[in-house]
């Protein structure tokens, strides 16, 4: 087992890593609850396969809780979702000194970080993830929201956890298409902040597929210690921290522009990561080597170049719905070798269209 510390000075929070520490949620949750109540926001799936482990591990430790479960998937994320959580944290009399656990994917951490960061103006926040995106990214770095029908993510804020508890062993339920997910967002770290990582992925990528236990947790290890040292520097998005929206310009949009009924998350962020190589290539700053590379890796772990699904005009209308525009300008963090990057203003929008053209398949 391994713990990560997120520095962020008073509130700064532990990431515990490892196989099997699902069984010891409790006395983790414990620890942060100081004997107030404890409710965990999960969905169906999830309950069914490890529901018995976290209320026997909670029930042990002598804790008052209840569970919420919410939709699966983007639906959690609707303001429809929202409200039937506040209104059953009102039923049930939680106070502000609760914890509010997520226990799930990157969606339920999404709805129980917004709802414990509105909630009575802020209760505890825990994240208890099982799925790979959500054990390198989501669950990191305070970013909490909800959707709205016009952009992915539009209504959030920034609010930190308390405490996360990372169970690598729980990948081993997930169908293929999650794991690539989670894929996605680590070749996002390699390629644009860690070029060691994009390696790993590169070398052994049998491996990592058919998810080896001890290299998996390695490897959730080295994501979370880069995103906690980016957070760490740069909490609220402003400088360092953007070089992590790599292939989430276009991704978010890709969504988006399909209604989130299409494309899984990894999926739109493996084409958005193409789209906006190919206009660091187009700007002179990522080379054709470099682009290939990046390409091929994606493709290697089942990931799709092309978009089968959405229009360059109806993308186009998404992105300047992102919240990265800055006086109607475009940003897009792009790389400009294997493991660095940069955050380029407003390029040409015939560079942007050209890019999509490319990948959209209609």
């Amino acid at each position: 087992m391994e713990t990560i510390t997120v520095n962020l000075g008073r509130r700064s929070y532990s990431v515990h890593i490892g196989n099997g520490l699902l069984s010891s949620v409790g006395r983790y949750l414990r620890e942060v609850s100081e004997g107030e109540k404890v409710v965990v926001l999960t969905v169906p799936p999830v309950r069914g396969l490890y529901g018995r482990i976290v209320e026997d591990s909670l029930s042990n430790e002598g804790l008052d809780y209840f569970i919420i479960e919410v939709p699966d998937g983007e639906g959690a994320k609707s303001f429809e979702s929202y409200l039937e959580v506040v209104n059953a944290l009102l039923e049930h009399n939680v106070g502000r000194e609760a914890v509010i656990a997520s226990f799930g994917g990157g969606c339920v951490g999404d709805l129980a970080g917004f709802v414990a960061a509105t909630y009575m103006r802020g209760t505890k926040l825990a994240h208890i993830p099982t799925t790979l995106l959500a054990q390198v990214d989501s669950s990191i770095g305070g970013k909490v929201a909800i959707n709205h029908p016009l952009a992915k993510n539009l209504i959030g804020t920034f609010y930190q956890p308390k405490l996360v508890v990372t169970d690598v062993g729980l990948l081993k339920t997930l169908p293929p298409r999650e794991i690539r997910n989670g894929i996605a967002e680590l070749i996002k770290y390699g390629a644009i902040l860690n070029s060691s990582l994009f390696s790993i992925l590169e070398q052994y990528k049998d491996d990592i597929k058919g998810l080896q236990s001890d290299l998996i947790e390695r490897i959730v290890s080295i994501a979370i210690k880069i995103k906690a040292d980016v957070v760490a520097i740069d909490e609220f998005d402003k400088n360092a921290r953007m070089l992590l929206n790599f292939g989430h310009t276009v991704g978010h949009a890709l969504e988006s522009a399909t209604s989130y009924s299409y494309y899984s998350h990894g999926e739109a962020v493996g084409v958005g990561m193409v789209v906006e190589g190919r206009i660091s290539n187009r700007l002179g700053l990522l080379s054709h080597r470099d682009l290939h590379r990046m390409e091929s890796l994606i493709s290697a772990y089942g990931l799709s170049k092309r978009a089968r699904r959405g229009s360059v005009e109806g993308v186009l209308t998404s992105i300047y719905h992102d919240k990265k525009v800055r006086s109607g300008k475009l940003r897009f963090a792009v790389p400009t070798k294997i493991g660095e990057g940069t955050v380029i203003t407003d390029p040409p929008e015939e560079i942007i269209t050209s890019s999509l053209e490319e990948v959209m398949c209609n």
